[in-house]
């Protein structure tokens, strides 16, 4: 029964509510949910050998969007609840059409609260159990949530893990990748001086057993032309800071040098960019260094990696 009155529908009836209304399914939860196993959870942390009620946590599943409902819960006068997002889109309940008011479901509140969750990232490796209003906090630093594609030059909005993330930069993106510390670049840039804004294909070096990007720009600084190279880690920032690496670029006995701890991709690449956390070279010096008549960019920019000792 749902709470509050009537018969509890299907939930496959809730999701023809997407096309009356015009709701996008969003990432649901229940696509991997860990409360859809009907095995104990093996807890390393949090609260140990605590068992889900699955009957419980579908009940805390917006029939609308499938994700799990915070308070306020909603619900229509025959007892269909939706969650606070869905119920600000729509003015009829998606399952009974009956029209919604302000009634809150307070008895399903009160269950949530007394509710102990595992953590959405289960699928990934988390294995703490939280409780409900904690859970959330938590996922929105967990170190096993999904990483955004690194890749630059478009927005591309798939996530996943590490080794996900490298198939999908190499078949879909079609990143040059290569195995090995030390690195020889070149990049090579017609016009120079009507480009403001390019990024360079990104690049993806397989080195110690973990993957770093290298990245390669050209954008102002006020209004100072510049180019910049920056390397980025496929991992967490605390894995990111046992590793160090060392950019170059120079011509005509001149020399830049860079050295540096390179960022987690849980940074964007716009925010180390903006940041200015790399190998920065004026236009006029890159130039210079391309020699010949300083209409062509030719760049060789030289790196290394390597792991700091413990």
């Amino acid at each position: 029964m749902a709470p509050g009155g009537s018969s509890y529908q299907d939930i496959g009836d809730s999701l023809n509510a997407y096309a009356d209304y015009g709701i996008a399914p969003e990432n649901a939860e229940s696509k991997s949910s860990p409360f859809r196993k009907s095995t104990a959870v093996n807890i390393i942390g949090g609260n140990h050998g605590t068992r889900s009620n699955t009957a419980v946590h579908e009940l805390l599943e917006c029939p609308v969007c499938m994700n799990l409902m915070y308070p306020p819960i909603h619900q229509c006068p025959n007892g269909h609840t939706l969650c606070l997002k869905c119920k600000s889109k729509v003015h009829v309940c998606p399952i009974c059409r009956h029209e919604l008011g302000n009634i809150r479901c307070l008895a399903l509140e009160k269950i949530a609260e007394s509710l102990e969750l595992p953590c959405r990232n289960q699928i990934f490796g988390c294995q703490d159990i939280f409780t409900y209003h904690s859970r959330l906090r938590h996922e929105q630093n967990c170190r096993f949530r999904p990483y955004n594609c690194p890749y630059a030059g478009s927005e591309c909005t798939v996530t996943g893990d590490i080794q996900s993330l490298v198939a999908h930069l190499k078949d879909d993106h079609k990143v040059d990748m290569h195995d090995g510390c030390t690195f020889n670049h070149r990049y090579v840039k017609s016009n120079p001086q009507d480009v403001e804004n390019a990024t360079w294909m990104l690049t993806v070096f397989n080195c110690f057993g973990h993957q770093f990007c290298l990245h390669f720009e050209a954008f102002n600084v006020g209004v100072a032309p510049v180019y910049m190279a920056f390397l980025r880690f496929m991992g967490d920032d605390d894995d990111a800071k046992k590793f160090s690496y060392s950019l170059e670029v120079g011509g005509f006995g001149r020399k830049l040098l860079w050295q540096g701890v390179p960022r987690s991709i849980r940074d964007s690449h716009k925010t180390v960019r903006d940041s200015l956390d790399g190998l920065l070279i004026q236009r006029s010096m890159a130039l210079f260094f391309s020699g010949g008549d300083r209409k062509e960019l030719k760049l060789k920019v030289a790196g290394r990696i390597w792991r700091e000792p413990l």
